[in-house]
């Protein structure tokens, strides 16, 4: 009877091993809420992680709207890295079907890494959710990801550290690269009017003025006293070109361009990144890309 309980105990022990969390021995499974982050993520992460994206590349992250693919995997994940800062205004629908088994990490939120707050517009005063757009932004971001993935995976978190180090290096090196392509524009041209108020960090890192029509992409876009103040604006103070992005409609700076006679250059990629085959399929791609219509638009020296 002894030797039955013993081995009663021993087969109750090892099935309670066998469902208790380890992520040692088993792929951690993360989701980013949208391709910007999916990017800095999978920079850390390597063959531990398996990484999945909420919005798809080319759609607009302040707009969408959760899917039944993305319930479904966000059953079987374990932590979802969102930007945050109202960038996300679906997020509060995976907080309400979130367990204990998943950790939400807001990664402009603790991000060691000062805001800067929206100039116009709806959210004018709240803090710009898009901190990305300075590289050192996205170096903050990188090492909010390494410590949250070091405390899932202890036994990787060398691994991870020792990536977001290169990671910071790369993005380092980016953001030398483009200061460089930019720093041809003369200061009177550097002014990038868009349609989202979104390229404040950039302008701040790359010595530019940025201007936009409205805050964020989920408030009211273009409305007539909007575009009457910009009217006013161009009428005083003229840029080389006006600017749109790849997720915002075009429209509306197209009728500013026609009213002014001002080029309209473009996209420029913000909330999202191209698809692989497009020009901005990485962070670094991204701004890259750019700094390319930025230089090409208000009159950069030309390239060697």
């Amino acid at each position: 009877m002894l030797k039955q309980v013993t081995w009663m105990c021993t087969l109750l022990f090892v099935a309670l091993i066998s469902a208790a969390p380890t992520y040692a021995s088993t792929t951690l499974r993360v989701i980013a809420s949208f391709s910007v982050i999916e990017d800095l993520v999978n920079r850390v992460a390597g063959d531990a992680v398996r990484v999945n994206v909420i919005v798809p590349r080319g759609e607009d992250v302040h707009r969408w709207e959760l899917t039944p693919p993305n319930v479904l995997a966000l059953e079987e994940t374990h932590i979802v890295f969102y930007n945050g800062l109202g960038l996300e205004p679906w997020i509060r629908h995976v907080e309400a079907m979130s367990d204990d088994q998943i950790t939400l990490v807001e990664v402009a939120k603790k991000a060691d890494y000062a805001p800067l707050m929206i100039s116009t517009g709806q959210y004018k005063g709240e803090p710009d959710p898009h901190m990305w757009m300075d590289p050192e932004g996205a170096a903050a971001y990188i090492d909010v990801i390494a410590k949250t993935l070091a405390e899932h995976v202890p036994d990787q978190a060398d691994a991870f550290y020792a990536r977001a180090e290169e990671a910071r290096r790369a993005l380092s090196d980016l953001s030398q690269a483009v200061k460089e392509r930019l720093e041809g524009i003369p200061k009177t041209n550097r002014t990038l009017l868009t349609s989202e108020a979104s390229f404040g960090y950039f302008a701040n890192a790359f010595d530019f003025e940025a201007l936009g029509l409205w805050g964020m992409n989920d408030e009211t876009q273009g409305s007539a006293l909007a575009m009457a103040k910009m009217s006013e604006h161009l009428a005083e103070k003229r840029p080389p070109a006006l600017f749109y992005e790849s997720t915002a409609p075009s429209i509306h700076m197209d009728a500013l361009s026609r009213e002014t006679s001002l080029p309209l250059a473009g996209p420029l990629y913000v909330d999202t990144l191209s698809g692989a085959d497009g020009p901005a399929a990485s962070y670094s791609a991204m701004l890259q890309h750019n700094a390319e219509i930025m230089h090409s638009a208000l009159g950069g020296a030309t390239a060697d």
